[in-house]
């Protein structure tokens, strides 16, 4: 059973989390990369993935989507050179800030999900 202080924290996790998944979804407009369909369609559906993911582990946290999350951070960081855009440079430095992010965030809630106290009966 998780502490409500790690619960708490957790859960702000998870919403810095949308929050930078939002920041993705609306990166091409923000830095000017709508006319780059790769890049822009990158951005849409990894932002609107991570924003979905982070308000499910706001409302029932669940290992799994961490694990999730972790995957597709490091995906969206890899994504500017797996799909031929990292020659835009807001596109790719979008793709990498919001990525890290995730990835790192969903690698220390898995760190406290495996700290945390487990109950015994």
């Amino acid at each position: 059973m998780q502490t409500i202080k790690s619960r708490t924290e957790m859960t702000t996790m998870n919403v810095v989390n949308a929050v930078a998944g939002a920041f993705l979804f609306i990166s091409p407009w923000l830095f000017g990369y709508t006319g780059t369909q790769t890049a822009e369609t990158s951005a849409w559906i990894g932002g609107l993935v991570i924003a979905v993911l982070a308000i499910a582990a706001v409302v029932a946290l669940q290992q799994w989507e961490e694990w999730v999350n972790l995957v597709l951070g490091v995906l969206v960081v890899a994504a500017p050179w797996l799909l031929g855009f990292a020659g835009i440079t807001a596109a790719m430095w979008s793709h990498v800030a919001v990525g890290l992010v995730v990835a790192v965030l969903a690698a220390v809630e898995l760190w406290m999900i495996q700290q945390s106290p487990h109950v015994t009966a």
